[in-house]
C-alpha cells in the first residue's frame, strides 16, 4: 500500500501561504509544519491497519493523507462533495495535503466515504484524539513534563439535535409506510401508484398524510377515525407484502420495523375495538423514521429536544479534550461515564481531581475516584425548601462522623446514609420553632432526606463556604469553554444519523479544538522567546 509521504520544508509557495495563515485559520498553518509529526510511520501503520492485505481490487489513496483530508473536512465544516473540489480550488488545502497546483481531486467522494466508514468500524477515530495528546506530549513548547502526573479531568455535556426529522404518530406511520413502497417499487418492479392501488394504501398517492386524510385535527372524533384509516390501509400494505413474499427483504426490514415499533409505542386498542393514540408518551419512544437512535431529551423542565447528548472530558490544566462520549437525548449523564471511563483507561490517565456537575454525581467514576482517594468537585445540592418560610437541610446540623443529625432547636437522632430522618414527634410537637420548621400534622415529627452520597455533599457544601473552595469549584469553566468551542464548531444541529456517527464526528471536532490548543501554546511559547530576545 502507498503510503503518504510529503514533503518537510516548505517551499517559496508554501512560505508566502503561511505568511498569510497568522491572523485567520492559523490551524492549516500548523497541520502543514507538523503533518509529518501527527502521521509518523507508526501512526501510518495503524492506519493502514484498516484496510485488507489481500492485493484484491484497486490500491486506495494513502490513508493518512484521507485522515487528514477528514481533519480538513472538520476544520471547515463542509461537506464531501465540497472537500473533494476543495483539493483543487483551494491553495490552503493543497498546501497541506501536498498537491499545490493540482489540476484534478486527489480522491472521489466515494472515495472519502468508504474511508471515514473503515476509520469509524476499525474505531481509529478514537485513536486520532489520543494521537493529539501524543503530539502534545512531544511539542516542546508545550511543556508537558511540568503538568502533573495525575490528572484534573473535567466532565461536561451538551444537546445535540438530530438530524432526522420529528414527527407525530400519523406522520411517522405514514413516513414509514411511503418507504416501504418506494423499497417495494424496486423490488417489483411495478409504480409507486400501482403499489399503492394493488396495497389498498391509497393515502400514500397525497404529498402528505395529513393531506390525504383531510380532516379537521381540531376535532378529536375525526383524529380518532383518521387514526383507524390510516392504521388499517398501513396493515393492508403489510398483507400485501406478506402475499408478494417479500417482507422480509433487507430493504423492507427496517421501515416494516419502524412501522411496528411506532405501534407498540404510540397505539392502543380502545374498549370499543378501535385504535386510539395511548395517554402519555413512551419511555423510550421513538420519534424519526429516518435516525433511529434519536430520543426525546431535557435541557431544562421547559426546555425540549429532540437528538442526543454530547459528553467530553477534558484535562484542565493542558486543555485538551482526552475523551468523548455520545448517548441519546433522554438518557440520564451519567451513562456516558462508562465509556469515558474507558477511553482514558487506555491513556493510562490517573485522576487526582474530578469536576462535575449534579448529573454525574451517581455514576461509577464518581465512586471509582473516590475510591481511589481522588477528589470530587461538585456543585452541591442546594437543598432548599419549597415553603420558603420553613428551615431548610443546611439549618441542621449533620455530624458525618457520629452519624447524628441536630435540629435548630437542639434535638437531635442518629441516621444512615441513604433514609429520611424523622424526628420525634413529642419534641416536634412541644418546640417553640415548630411553626417556622414544618407543617405537618399533629402527632408528626419534621423529616430530613439524607442522601446516600450524604459524606460527599457534606464536604462540598463545606467546600463552597470558603474562598478558596468557591475558586476551585470555578475551575470547571474550563470544560465550559472547550464545550462551547465545539459547539461553535459543530453548531446545534447533528451533521449525521445515528450515534456512532456523531460520536465520529464529535471525536474529530475534540482532535482539531486539541490541536489548535497545541498551536496557540507554540505561539505564545514563541511570542514570549521574540520579546526576550528584542529585550536583550
Amino acid at each position: 500500500m502507498k503510503r503518504w509521504n510529503p514533503r518537510r520544508e516548505p517551499s517559496k509557495k508554501e512560505q508566502l501561504l503561511l505568511k498569510r495563515l497568522k491572523r485567520t485559520r492559523k490551524l492549516f498553518s500548523f497541520l502543514r509544519l507538523h503533518r509529518h509529526e501527527i502521521f509518523d510511520d507508526r501512526f501510518q501503520r495503524e492506519l493502514e491497519q484498516i484496510y485488507r492485505q489481500t492485493g484484491a481490487g484497486s490500491e486506495p489513496n494513502p490513508p493518512a493523507m484521507m485522515c487528514m483530508v477528514l481533519l480538513l473536512q472538520g476544520y471547515m465544516g463542509i461537506s464531501d462533495a465540497e472537500a473533494v473540489e476543495m483539493t483543487v480550488v483551494d491553495a490552503r488545502w493543497q498546501m497541506v495535503l501536498d498537491c499545490l497546483q493540482a489540476e484534478e481531486p486527489l480522491f472521489s467522494q466515494g472515495a472519502l466515504q468508504a474511508f471515514r466508514e473503515r476509520l469509524i468500524a476499525m474505531d481509529m477515530d478514537r485513536r486520532l484524539l489520543e494521537r493529539t495528546r501524543e503530539i502534545a506530549k512531544r511539542t516542546e513548547e508545550f511543556d508537558w513534563k511540568k503538568l502533573p502526573k495525575r490528572l484534573s479531568i473535567a466532565i461536561d455535556s451538551r444537546p445535540l439535535l438530530g438530524a432526522g426529522k420529528v414527527e407525530d404518530t400519523y406522520n411517522l406511520l405514514g413516513h414509514a409506510a411511503r418507504k416501504i413502497v418506494e423499497c417495494a417499487t424496486r423490488l417489483t418492479g411495478c409504480s409507486y401508484k400501482q403499489i399503492c392501488m394493488e396495497a389498498g394504501i391509497t393515502l400514500l398517492q397525497y404529498k402528505s398524510i395529513k393531506a390525504g386524510l383531510d380532516i379537521n385535527w381540531n376535532d378529536p372524533e375525526q383524529k380518532d377515525e383518521a387514526l383507524e384509516r390510516l392504521v388499517r390501509q398501513v396493515i393492508s400494505l403489510h398483507e400485501w407484502l406478506e402475499r408478494l413474499q417479500i417482507a422480509d427483504e433487507e430493504p423492507l426490514r427496517p421501515y416494516i420495523k419502524a412501522v411496528a415499533q411506532v405501534q407498540q409505542q404510540d397505539l392502543e386498542i380502545g374498549t370499543d375495538g378501535t385504535v386510539k393514540l395511548k395517554r402519555g408518551v413512551a419511555a423510550d419512544r421513538r420519534v424519526s423514521i429516518e435516525d433511529e437512535q434519536m430520543r426525546h431529551g431535557r435541557k431544562s423542565k421547559s426546555k425540549r429536544f429532540e437528538g442526543y447528548k454530547e459528553h467530553i472530558a477534558a484535562d484542565l490544566d493542558s486543555g485538551l479534550i482526552v475523551a468523548c462520549g455520545l448517548t441519546a437525548a433522554n438518557r440520564p449523564e451519567d451513562e456516558a461515564t462508562e465509556q469515558l471511563a474507558e477511553d482514558m483507561k487506555r491513556q493510562n490517565i490517573r485522576i487526582a481531581e474530578l469536576s462535575v456537575d449534579r448529573a454525574y454525581i451517581n455514576s461509577e467514576l464518581v465512586q471509582s475516584v473516590r475510591e481511589a482517594r481522588g477528589e470530587i468537585l461538585c456543585k452541591p445540592w442546594s437543598g432548599r425548601n419549597n415553603r420558603g418560610e420553613y428551615f431548610v437541610k443546611r439549618d441542621f446540623n449533620i455530624d458525618m462522623r457520629s452519624k447524628t443529625i441536630t435540629c435548630p432547636a437542639g434535638h437531635a437522632e442518629y441516621f444512615e446514609p441513604g433514609q429520611a430522618v424523622e424526628f420525634d414527634a413529642e419534641d416536634c410537637s412541644a418546640c417553640r420553632l415548630r411553626g417556622q420548621c414544618t407543617h405537618s400534622a399533629s402527632g408528626r415529627g419534621r423529616t430530613v432526606q439524607i442522601s446516600q452520597d450524604e459524606r460527599l455533599q457534606h464536604r462540598l457544601r463545606k467546600l463552597q463556604k470558603t474562598r478558596d473552595g468557591r475558586e476551585r469549584l470555578r475551575k470547571r469553566t474550563g470544560i465550559e469553554h472547550r464545550l462551547s468551542h465545539i459547539a461553535a464548531r459543530k453548531g446545534p444541529k447533528a451533521r449525521y444519523k445515528g450515534i456512532r456517527k456523531n460520536l465520529f464526528d464529535l471525536r474529530r471536532a475534540a482532535a482539531i479544538q486539541n490541536f489548535e490548543t497545541i498551536h496557540r501554546s507554540i505561539l505564545a511559547k514563541n511570542a514570549t522567546y521574540d520579546k526576550k530576545a528584542k529585550a536583550a
